[in-house]
C-alpha cells in the first residue's frame, strides 16, 4: 500500500465511490419530509444485503444488513406505538453505544416522538432530573445498573410508564414492577402490533414535518442544571446537507465505503452526527466499540477511515504511544526518537502549508511510511484513516501536530448542541493550527463587538431549550443569532480561534484578562498530566490544581523502582511533585509572566462524574472543584499547609519546600 502523499491509499476507491454514491445514495424514494428514518428505509430498499452496522458479541463481530436494520427499526417503532407513544412523547435511552441505541433512536423518530439520550455514567440523581425534566414516557435501559438508577428515583417520575431493559442478567425473575419489559418481549410486542397494524409506522413517517422536534440533547451542566436542546428534523437535515453533501468535513465526502468506530456517548450531538446521521445519510458503516476501555483495541481491529474524538482521547492515544516506547529496547527507542524527529519536521511543514505536503515532506513521509509510520498507525488503529477530527473542547496544538506528522489528517472543528454542531471546521488544504477553522457554507459567524463572544446563525440553530423559554431568550436573540458563550478572535480574517468560555475567563486582582484553557491545554499536552485547572480570578497570581495520568506516571515510577499503593500515594511522592514542577516551569516559559503559574497542588484523587467533580462529558466543574478542595486552593494563597476538604479528608496544601519556609 502506498503512503498517503503518493496518494492516500484510499483516495482512488473513495473518489470512485463518490461518483457511484450519486446513484446509490437514497434520494427521497417515498413521499413527505426527508428524515434520518426515511433515509435508512431507502438504503434498505436499494442495498438490502450491504452491511450497515457491526457489533462484537462474545468476541465475534456480528453484522447487520440494511434490511435487517430497517426491519428491527419497524418492530421497535410498532412496539413503542403499542405502548402508547404518541407524536411529541419522549423516549429516553440510557445505554452504552450499541445496535439497540440506534434502533430505538430511529424508531422514536419514526413515531414522530422525541429521543432523549442519557449518559451511561449519569448517577441516579441526574437520571431523576433528566427523566423528570423531559417527562419521558418510556425508558430504554441497557442493564440492571441503569434500571436500578431509574427505580431508585421512580417516585419522582410520574410520567414514566414503561422501562424496557436490554440485558436481562440480574433483572429477570428478580424485580416485580409492572413497568418492566424485556427487550425480547418488547420486540415480540412490536411484531404482533406490526402484523395487526401494517402501515401505521409508515403513516406516522409520512406525516412528519420539518419543525418536528426529533431529539433533546442535554447540555453538560457545568454551571447549573442541564438544559434540553431541542433539535428538529430540519436542524438534522441542515447538518447533513452541510457536513456531508456540502463537504463540510471530509474531502471527498463520506460514502458507503467509509467506516467509523462508535464509542463516544450517543447522547452527545457530535457522536450522533458521526454515527447515526452519517450512517443514515451516506451509508457509512458503523462499528460499535465493546466499551470505552477497549477503544484502542477496537481501533486496531476496525481501522476506521473516518475518526472523531474529543481531546482526551487524542491525548490518551499519544500518551499510550510514549509509554510503549519507554518500555521498548534501546534500539527501538532510538529508532522511534529518530523518526519522531522526522515526523516533527513533517508536522511543522504541514502546519506552515495549511496541511498540504511539499515535495520534501512527501519524500520524508514515503520513507517514514516504510520504516515507522505505517506500523505505528496500524498499532494505534489509524492506518486507513483519511479524515480525523477533534472537537467538543480545546486541544493543545502539539497533540494535533504529532498526528499530522505521522500522516493522520487532523482537523479541529467547532460546534455545539445548540447549532447542531455546525459552525466552523478546518478544511483539507486550509488548516491553521490553533484555530477551529472557517465557517461552513450557509453559516454566519460573527463576534460581538463589545465582548468578542462568538455568534452563529443558520438553519441548524435549535428550536429552544425544553421547557425553558427564559433561558432560550438569553441564548437566542430576536435576530436569530445564537450566543455561544465562547470568546473568539479572527486569525487572518478567515479562521476562528477560540479564546475560552466567557464564564471561565480569569480577571486577576491587577485587572489582567487571562484564558485558563490555553495554559491548561499546554500542561495536558504532557503524557504525565491528565487534568489541570488554573485558578486566579480576583487573585494576585495564578495557581493550578493538577491531576496526574495514573498509567503514564505509574509506568514512570515503576521504571525508577519507586513503589506506590494508591493514586494519592503516587501523586504526593516528592519525585512526582518534582516531575510536575518541571512541566509547570516548561509551560510558564511559553506564556507571559502574569500568565505564569506561581504555585500548584496535586489532586489527591482522579476526578469523577459521580462525585460531582466533572460533567458526563468530562468537563471540569470548576465551582464544585473549589468547594471540594477549598483548603488546597486557599493553601496556595497564604492558607495553612494542611487542611480538611469537603469530604472530611486531610490534604497537604503546600509542598515540602513551602512548609519548610
Amino acid at each position: 500500500m502506498s503512503p498517503l502523499p503518493f496518494p492516500d491509499p484510499l483516495a482512488g476507491a473513495a473518489t470512485a465511490s463518490v461518483a457511484g454514491a450519486t446513484m446509490q445514495r437514497p434520494g427521497g424514494a417515498g413521499t413527505g419530509t426527508t428524515t434520518i428514518v426515511t433515509r435508512v428505509r431507502d438504503w434498505a430498499a436499494r442495498l438490502p444485503e450491504r452491511v450497515a452496522l457491526r457489533e462484537k458479541d462474545f468476541g465475534v463481530w456480528q453484522e447487520v444488513t440494511w434490511q435487517g436494520y430497517w426491519d428491527t427499526v419497524l418492530d421497535v417503532a410498532h412496539a413503542l406505538i403499542a405502548l402508547g407513544v404518541e407524536p411529541g412523547d419522549r423516549v429516553a435511552i440510557h445505554s452504552e453505544n450499541r445496535r439497540e441505541w440506534m434502533y430505538s433512536d430511529l424508531a422514536t423518530v419514526a413515531c414522530r416522538a422525541i429521543t432523549v439520550g442519557l449518559y451511561p455514567t449519569n448517577p441516579a440523581e441526574e437520571v431523576r432530573y433528566l427523566l423528570s425534566d423531559s417527562g419521558a414516557k418510556v425508558l430504554i435501559a441497557e442493564d440492571q445498573e441503569q434500571v436500578d438508577k431509574a427505580l431508585e428515583v421512580t417516585e419522582a417520575l410520574p410520567d414514566l410508564a414503561h422501562i424496557v431493559y436490554i440485558e436481562p442478567r440480574g433483572i429477570h425473575h428478580r424485580y416485580d414492577d409492572p413497568r418492566l419489559i424485556s427487550w425480547t418481549d418488547f420486540l415480540e410486542r412490536g411484531r404482533e402490533h406490526r402484523a395487526a397494524n401494517a402501515g401505521v409506522v409508515e403513516q406516522r413517517m409520512a406525516a412528519a414535518e420539518p419543525d418536528d422536534v426529533m431529539t433533546l440533547v442535554y447540555t453538560s451542566g457545568t454551571t447549573g442544571p442541564p438544559k434540553g436542546v431541542m433539535l428538529t428534523v430540519a436542524n438534522c437535515e441542515f447538518a447533513i446537507t452541510t457536513l456531508v453533501d456540502g463537504g463540510g468535513f471530509t474531502d471527498p465526502p463520506p460514502t458507503e465505503d467509509d467506516m467509523v468506530l462508535s464509542y463516544l456517548p450517543l447522547c452527545h450531538v457530535a457522536e450522533r452526527i458521526f454515527t447515526v446521521w452519517f450512517n443514515a445519510a451516506v451509508g457509512v458503516q458503523v462499528n460499535f466499540a465493546e466499551s470505552i476501555e477497549t477503544v484502542q483495541q477496537n481501533l486496531k481491529e476496525v481501522q476506521p477511515t473516518i475518526l472523531f474524538a474529543v481531546p482526551r482521547i487524542w491525548e490518551k492515544i499519544l500518551a499510550g504511544v510514549n509509554i510503549r516506547m519507554q518500555g521498548a529496547s534501546r534500539i527501538k527507542r532510538a529508532t522511534f526518537r529518530f523518526w519522531m524527529r522526522i515526523a516533527d519536521r513533517i508536522g511543522d511543514q504541514l502546519v506552515a502549508n495549511g496541511g498540504e505536503h511539499t515535495t520534501q515532506t512527501r519524500i520524508l513521509y514515503a520513507i517514514g511510511w516504510v520504516m515507522m509510520f505505517r506500523a505505528l498507525r496500524e498499532r494505534i488503529g489509524m492506518r486507513r484513516t483519511r479524515y480525523a477530527a477533534s472537537g467538543a473542547a480545546p486541544i493543545a496544538p502539539e497533540v494535533l501536530k504529532f498526528f499530522m506528522g505521522i500522516g493522520v489528517p487532523m482537523h479541529e472543528v467547532y460546534g455545539m448542541s445548540e447549532n447542531s454542531a455546525v459552525a466552523t471546521a478546518n478544511r483539507p488544504g486550509r488548516i491553521k493550527l490553533g484555530t477551529v477553522g472557517e465557517a461552513h457554507p450557509g453559516v454566519e459567524v460573527k463576534l460581538d463587538p463589545e465582548t468578542n463572544e462568538i455568534l452563529t446563525r443558520h438553519a441548524g440553530t435549535f428550536a429552544g431549550y425544553w421547557g425553558k423559554p427564559e433561558a432560550t431568550a438569553k441564548t437566542l436573540d430576536a435576530d436569530g443569532w445564537l450566543h455561544t458563550g465562547d470568546v473568539g478572535e479572527w486569525v487572518d480574517g478567515t479562521h476562528l480561534r477560540i479564546v475560552d468560555r466567557i464564564k471561565d475567563i480569569i480577571i486577576t486582582a491587577g485587572g489582567k484578562n487571562i484564558s485558563p484553557s490555553e495554559i491548561e491545554n499546554s500542561l495536558k499536552a504532557s503524557e504525565y498530566i491528565k487534568e489541570a485547572v488554573v485558578i486566579g480570578d480576583k487573585r494576585k497570581y495564578l495557581t493550578a490544581l493538577i491531576g496526574i495520568e495514573l498509567d503514564t506516571v505509574g509506568d514512570w515510577a515503576q521504571r525508577r523502582g519507586m513503589p506506590y499503593t494508591t493514586y494519592r500515594d503516587l501523586a504526593e511522592k516528592p519525585e512526582v511533585v518534582a516531575l510536575v514542577a518541571d512541566l509547570v516551569e516548561a509551560t510558564n516559559e511559553k506564556f507571559s509572566r502574569v500568565e505564569g503559574i506561581k504555585k500548584f497542588r496535586m489532586l489527591p484523587k482522579e476526578l469523577d462524574h459521580e462525585d460531582g467533580e466533572m460533567t458526563a462529558t468530562q468537563k471540569v466543574k470548576r465551582s464544585a472543584l473549589y468547594e471540594i478542595f477549598t483548603d488546597l486552593v486557599e493553601g496556595m494563597y497564604g492558607g495553612p499547609p494542611v487542611g480538611t476538604g469537603a469530604d472530611g479528608k486531610t490534604y497537604v496544601t503546600a509542598t515540602p519546600a513551602e512548609v519548610a519556609s
